[in-house]
């Protein structure tokens, strides 16, 4: 190969920028042209593509988002638009791309591998659902913003006597939910892979409040069947045998920026620099995950076709613990 390009696409992680740098200057170590997409498979289409030297990836590293940006594309979800991006690819004579982002956009790196185009993912993604990899760029950093906000509102939780409903990140998986929960040492966790009714949470505090306890913390992800917001309603409802006041704190895309942490940007260089190895060897439409602490491929189809479960033995646990 002689030119490669980078895009990232999706929703943004904390570690992307590592990765961009990591899969350029890799590429230009090999003796490679290497190029940037801007915004996605949106840029792709459009034909946003600029060459990038060492020098335009120097200290990106601990900046959050992606400097090469992300936009949804309903577009290239059609057979014309990922052709038109291939279209877009070939007329600046780029041999192969490279894809930082999560499922939706494995997805549409595997439609260009289905259409003979060379093609390597890179896993990024918070929610950590990615099948292919043991956990993803940006989860670490995100992981530890959720915590960081559990221990402040445990303190002025504690100050009022207080219950905190506390929303993370998670439309479909409870990776943050759960660990964050396990880790801040959460009264309850409520997530998309168990079904908890409002009266669960409710008996929750009440029983924190019982026993003597200062503070109630109940970390909610956003896909949940009940979320913070419908949560919340249903405690204003029956405050009256809560003992406790409740809260509700969204944390939202706060989890996305900020400085990415070493755990992140560390997988990222290597999961970046092993997605050019792999461009390298002509094994192409794979997606390059972290699994058994190393950089490994899985097949594209094989990522977007199946399913990241949820360690329910973790659930367990924190059930065990937040007694």
């Amino acid at each position: 190969m002689k030119r490669v390009a980078v895009l990232t696409s999706g929703g943004d992680a904390p570690g992307m920028n590592a990765a961009i740098r990591a899969v350029v200057r890799a590429g230009i170590a090999k003796g490679w042209e290497m190029y940037g997409v801007r915004l996605g498979y949106k840029g792709l289409i459009e034909g946003r593509i600029s060459q990038l030297g060492m020098r335009d990836v120097g200290g990106i590293m601990q900046r959050g988002g992606t400097v090469l940006g992300s936009a949804r594309c309903l577009e290239f979800k059609t057979k014309d638009g990922q052709i038109q991006g291939i279209r877009s690819l070939n007329q600046h004579g780029i041999e192969g791309l490279v894809v930082i982002g999560g499922n939706g956009s494995q997805t549409g790196a595997n439609a260009l591998r289905s259409l003979g185009y060379p093609v390597v993912g890179v896993a990024s993604t918070i929610d950590n659902d990615l099948y292919g990899s043991d956990i993803t760029i940006g989860v670490d950093t995100a992981l530890n913003i959720a915590l960081e906000a559990i221990d402040r509102l445990k303190t002025t939780a504690s100050s009022h006597q207080r219950a905190f409903l506390l929303e993370v990140m998670g439309r479909d998986c409870g990776y943050l939910a759960l660990m964050s929960g396990i880790a801040g040492g959460a009264e309850m966790v409520v997530i998309p892979e168990v079904d908890i009714e409002p009266e669960e949470v409710v008996e929750t505090i009440w029983h924190a409040y019982e026993s003597g306890k200062a503070h109630a913390i109940i970390v909610v992800a956003e896909g949940a069947k009940y979320n913070a917001a419908k949560l919340a309603a249903y405690c204003e409802e029956h405050e009256e045998r809560l003992g406790f006041k409740v809260r509700t704190t969204q944390l939202g895309h706060v989890q996305r920026g900020g400085t990415p942490g070493a755990f992140d940007r560390i997988l990222a260089t290597r999961l970046g620099a092993a997605a050019i190895d792999q461009l390298e060897s002509g094994e192409a439409g794979v997606l390059m995950g972290w699994v058994n602490n190393k950089a490994t491929p899985t097949p594209l189809d094989e990522v977007v076709s199946k399913k990241k479960p949820l360690d329910m033995k973790l659930y367990e646990l924190a059930r065990i613990l937040d007694r």
